[in-house]
Parts: structure tokens; sequence; C-alpha cells
């Protein structure tokens, strides 16, 4: 089994770490961590913390070139895959053994399926996407990348979800609607109509709240 570094000491990152534990494709060397300097050289979730992304010249010459990236937060998330990139290393997916994939969904690259997930035929799945515990993404969804779909949530077919949006705790998303980039829908919303890029989108129904002032 080849090496791979865990990017973020986090309650995701625990998350990401029992998927990759579960499927035994790679060996876990450990975690990286910016925020939490404090712990390099303690141990999280039982693998040591290595560092931040100052080592990660030093993991590549040591032959680790498998990574990826386990923060909540989508343009966090982005920022540090590229990083990765950048610096050599190839991003892994997670999708633990209980999630239910269908057999043409293919996630990309460092995108995490969490533990009970339902993906279902023609679904496409962007890089760095996070589909999170117990979440249905009906028929012929597409998920952009960076968007996080969080636990509970469930789109129904021909949803488009937009390029770091953010689908809160047990949502629900009608068929065919669009929600734009960047935007976030509130946990527990039912969403019946299109919601803006931008945009933030709350209640039952769901409707997009003014912006308030500076």
């Amino acid at each position: 089994m080849e090496k791979i570094v865990i990017y973020g000491a986090s309650g995701h990152g625990k998350v990401v770490c029992e998927a990759l534990r579960e499927v035994g494709k790679y060996e876990i060397a450990g975690f990286l961590d910016d925020r939490n300097t404090a712990s390099n050289g303690e141990f999280f979730n039982g693998f040591p913390v290595l560092g931040g992304g100052e080592i990660l010249p030093d993991l590549r010459k040591n032959g680790i070139r498998w990574a990826i990236v386990a923060v909540g937060e989508g343009k966090i998330r982005l920022d540090i895959a590229g990083i990765l990139v950048k610096a050599g290393f190839l991003l892994a997916t997670a999708i633990h053994p209980s999630a239910c994939l269908a057999r043409d969904v293919l996630p990309g690259a460092g995108s995490v399926v969490a533990p009970g997930a339902i993906l279902n035929p023609g679904s496409r799945i962007g890089e760095n996407v996070i589909i999170n515990s117990g979440a249905i993404v009906e028929h012929d969804c597409v998920i952009g990348e960076g968007a996080h779909i969080c636990p509970g949530v469930c789109l129904a077919g021909g949803v488009q979800v937009g390029r770091l949006a953010w689908v809160g705790l047990g949502s629900r998303v009608i068929q065919n609607v669009r929600i734009g980039e960047d935007a976030v829908i509130g946990a527990g919303a039912v969403v019946l109509n299109d919601i803006p890029a931008g945009a933030t989108a709350v209640g039952i129904p769901a409707r997009v709240q003014p912006i308030k002032a500076p």
C-alpha cells in the first residue's frame, strides 16, 4: 500500500481517516495541519500530526505522493488542494464502503463520500466535493467542485449544485433546481426554486435572505 497524508486534523479529518482505513487501499502516514501546529509530534485519531504545509517538500522526497484534504470549508479546501497539486501530490478520493454509488458515478479527485451516502445513476461529482453522512444524491445531479453536501441532505433528480456551494444539514431540494456557485442553503431548508450564486437561502420553503448593509 502507498502512504497517504490527510491535510486537516479536525472532526472531518476523522471521517476521512475512517473511510481510508475501511477501504484499506492506503497506509496513513499521518495528518497535516497549519492551524494546530502546537500538536505537531502528537497524535490525532491514532496517527501522528506531522506538521503543516512547510513539510510538503520533505514528504515528497520521502516518497509520499498521495494526499487528501479534510477541511469542511470549500474555499480553504480548494486552496489547500491547489497547494498539494503544485507540490507534486496526487489527490485521493475517500469513499466509505457503506456508501452506495451507482456504477456510472465516479467522484472527482480529492472528493469524500461519507458513510451511508447514496449517489444514484447519471450523477456527476466534481473534484474536492464532500458528500457527507447519509446524504442522498438522486439521478442526474451535478455537483460542482468544492461543494459540500451536508449530512442528511436529499437532492432530487437533476439538481445542479454550483462550485463551492454549501447545502446545509438535512435540507431538501426538489427536482431540477439549480443552486448557484458559492450559495448557502440553511439547515433543514426546503428548496423549491433556483438559488442565485452567492445567495443564502433558509426556511420552508427556502427564501433568499437580503444582504445586510455593513
